[in-house]
């Protein structure tokens, strides 16, 4: 028999770290280790218990969640970490991820579904709440785009032709067309209308900025 999935919770409401305990204590193969209410002491306990799963959330007193999550990887690669949120904008889930956090679960969601990525993460897997991982691929597609593509992008979104953006940013046509091309390969479309399609669902650009 497997031993239990270890945890530490880190969260500043008593009361979000009261349920997500008590949902833990209902299933055998989790158990609590412990509990921290802010960044310094959610640090000083992992060093200490070595949880298997650490659930943080975002908003901690002391500092944001993604700096405790990037201080703790920094000294434990391993480290397997559920980053719990009422944010669900795109650049949170990216800041969580990109200091480490392998799962990002909203708070709204049910407690049923952070034991459900609780024990994802306990064997090396992402999880994310619906929706969320979506807006964590716009936003790397964002992230990849150089400033200038970004640029061309915009102005093709605002209806400018490839001479109207040559004009617009003194560069070269064929230049105009090198960018398509790049901006049309990371966002993974085949002409101008898609590309304008994709940067307005995804937020990339919005129009009249």
């Amino acid at each position: 028999m497997k031993p239990p999935i270890r945890i530490l919770i880190v969260d500043d409401h008593a009361m979000v770290r009261f349920a997500i305990s008590q949902a833990i204590q209902r299933h055998s193969d989790l158990t609590l280790v412990g509990e921290a209410e802010n960044g310094k002491n959610a640090v000083a306990l992992y060093r200490k218990l070595l949880p298997d799963v650490v659930t943080m959330d975002f908003k901690l007193p002391d500092r944001d969640g993604d700096e405790v999550i990037a201080e703790i990887r920094a000294e434990f690669p391993e480290a397997r970490i559920v980053l719990i949120s009422i944010f669900e904008n795109a650049e949170s889930i990216f800041r969580a991820t990109k200091a480490g956090a392998i799962a990002y679960v909203s708070k709204a969601a049910k407690v049923s579904e952070i034991i459900q990525a609780i024990r994802r993460v306990a064997t090396g897997k992402p999880y994310f709440s619906e929706g969320l991982e979506e807006k964590l691929a716009n936003r790397h597609a964002q992230e990849n785009l150089t400033p200038r593509e970004l640029e061309v992008l915009k102005l093709v979104a605002s209806g400018l032709s490839n001479k109207e953006i040559v004009a617009a940013l003194h560069i070269s046509l064929s230049s105009v067309k090198l960018h398509l091309q790049n901006i049309f390969a990371k966002l993974g479309v085949q002409d101008r209308t898609q590309a304008t399609a994709a940067a307005l669902q995804r937020g990339i650009v919005r129009l009249g900025e």
